[in-house]
């Protein structure tokens, strides 16, 4: 724009402005215009070093906000890591927990498996357990025996699940399992492909008779330690002959080597178990000793004198290690002095029965058609790890039969109903042994889509599940009245008003069996599914729960 051509209409456009009031005001009207012109770029001057003070200081604010801001996330951070890291630990410690219950109620059910038995060992063979049940006289690598492959390569991976959760304990034995397990599974696999290394045979097989002499003695704890550095010295001198013939050029027998190096370490491991297992031998037999003793004093009452002598002795006696046979030998004689066995010969000796004085229902079995009967079963159990006869098996397919296993889980939570029980006479208890009947239970669980579940929740975030219905399948196949049907009872639970007893009786020889489930209203819909049968043995209880629906 120019003072003649712009939009404006001003003829002075492009001159100066001069603030003529405040000069005024501030008396500077007579100064020359060039001091004036100097008085105003000074001003500017200031003006402009002010702004850059200003933005100065800004940007100073920002950075520091910024840097606060930066400590702030990073302490956030590591808060969230902590946190995180005690519910990771709180999650292992739970399936921990988890785990270890799984394979108390295998183990409680007889269908144990390998994985089972072994946590069983090493939780009792911690220090400070009190309860030592889990160790027996066997060493816990005879587990192995007699499984497959599959079953192997199965243990192995419950091996590496236990050794993530338990973290550093049992550390040694996990490892030594593993190192066993492996060696089983690769001899198993030689086997299967007909790849048995034959070339150096009669070398490895005087290393194993020198690994079983070393191994396989039994010994007191100063040969212990000189056996265990007779295997590490042999260890040592077979690895380091090894590592010379691989470190010069000369021709090396490679399979030889490695399945001798693969024999030491399952030998290794082998003998750390044993000495480990003896250990926990003599540890549990010292404290069954001290129960015994206990219990001992108790019954007979005797002076606190004598009783801290017997002590004194058991501390000298167990300070003093023995063999196997001296501890047997020496336990055998502490029991007879405690209990002053005093009995005539032979009276341990079962009395002779007539045949006119057996009752006439009782079976003869031939001593050798029993024995391999029991022999078949242990082995059947041993493989399967489960005891469940054929019948069992074809009343549990039975009861399968229509059942939505997506939706439904087991269940098994039986009531204690064992001051009631204890109450019941049985007449025909001399003819049938009392017992509960086997059962097979499912529970139905799944979401309620109510208005606050729609609201709160989606698909993709589920509510929690609730339980919808029960399945109850209960077995009677050797009911004596089976005209006359089972029934079922529901009484209100004394704890909690959320729960009920639900208790099922059928008469002899079946004592009555009570679960504890939801407290709510059913439906007796067939539409809904309900069913309530007794078919082939088999006494059907199903049922749903009925659903409230929100109306205006």
């Amino acid at each position: 724009y120019t003072n003649t051509d712009n939009p404006f209409g001003d003829g002075k456009l492009l001159n100066t402005f001069v603030w003529h009031k405040k000069l005024e005001k501030q008396g500077l009207t007579h100064l020359p215009d060039e001091q004036k012109k100097k008085m105003i770029k000074q001003k500017q001057e200031s003006n402009k070093i002010e702004l850059a003070k200003v933005k100065q200081q800004r940007l100073e604010r920002e950075r520091e906000r910024q840097q606060r801001d930066e400590e702030m996330e990073i302490m956030q951070r590591e808060k969230e890591a902590d946190h995180f890291k005690a519910w990771e630990d709180q999650e292992d410690k739970f399936h921990l927990e988890q785990a270890k219950l799984r394979s108390q109620i295998r183990i409680q059910d007889s269908r144990a498996k390998p994985i089972d038995l072994l946590a069983n060992y090493a939780s009792s063979a911690q220090e400070g357990a009190e309860d030592m049940s889990g160790v027996e006289m066997h060493e816990p690598y005879t587990y192995l025996n007699g499984l497959t492959m599959v079953d192997l390569e199965d243990l192995l991976e419950d091996i590496k699940v236990y050794m993530e959760l338990e973290q550093d304990r049992n550390v040694e034995f996990w490892k030594d399992m593993t190192v066993i397990t492996e060696d089983e599974l690769h001899t198993l696999k030689k086997i299967a492909h007909d790849e048995v290394c034959i070339i150096g045979r009669n070398q490895l097989s005087l290393f194993r008779m020198t690994l079983l002499h070393y191994s396989g003695v039994k010994l007191t704890p100063k040969l212990l330690a000189l056996k265990q550095k007779i295997i590490e010295k042999l260890a040592s001198v077979v690895m380091l002959d090894m590592n010379e013939q691989l470190s010069s050029g000369s021709s090396v027998d490679i399979g030889y080597w490695e399945s001798l190096l693969s024999q030491l370490k399952a030998f290794l491991a082998r003998a750390r178990l044993r000495d480990r297992h003896q250990a926990l031998l003599q540890d549990k037999l010292h404290k069954l000793k001290l129960e015994q003793l206990g219990e001992n004093e108790g019954e007979r009452k005797t002076a606190p004198d004598e009783s801290s002598e017997e002590e004194e002795n058991i501390e000298k006696e167990d300070k003093v290690t023995l063999t196997e046979g001296d501890l047997e030998l020496k336990c055998m004689e502490e029991f007879d002095e405690v209990f002053q066995i005093d009995l005539p010969p032979g009276s341990y000796s079962p009395k002779l029965l007539r045949l006119r004085d057996l009752p006439p229902d009782v079976v003869l079995l031939d001593p050798e058609e029993d024995t391999m009967t029991i022999d078949g079963k242990r082995k059947l159990l041993t493989k399967t790890g489960d005891a469940r006869s054929g019948q069992e098996d074809a009343f549990i397919r039975r009861a399968k039969e229509g059942m939505d296993t997506q939706e439904e889980a087991t269940f098994a939570v039986e009531a204690n109903l064992s001051h009631q029980l204890s109450t019941q006479v049985f007449l025909w208890a001399d003819k049938y042994r009392p017992r509960k009947p086997r059962f097979f239970n499912r529970v139905h669980t799944g979401f309620e889509w109510n208005k606050y579940n729609q609201t709160h929740y989606d698909f993709d975030n589920p509510p929690p599940k609730v339980v919808q219905g029960y399945k109850f399948n209960i077995f009677y196949p050797d009911l004596i009245e089976k005209h006359v049907p089972p029934t079922y009872t529901i009484t209100p639970d004394g704890d909690s008003t959320d729960f009920a007893v639900l208790r099922f009786s059928a008469g002899p020889p079946y004592q009555d069996i009570a679960f504890k489930i939801v407290n709510r209203e059913w439906e007796y819909s067939h539409k809904h599914g309900f069913r309530c049968q007794f078919l082939n043995s088999i006494f059907q209880l199903w049922f749903h729960f009925k659903r409230y629906r929100y109306r205006r």
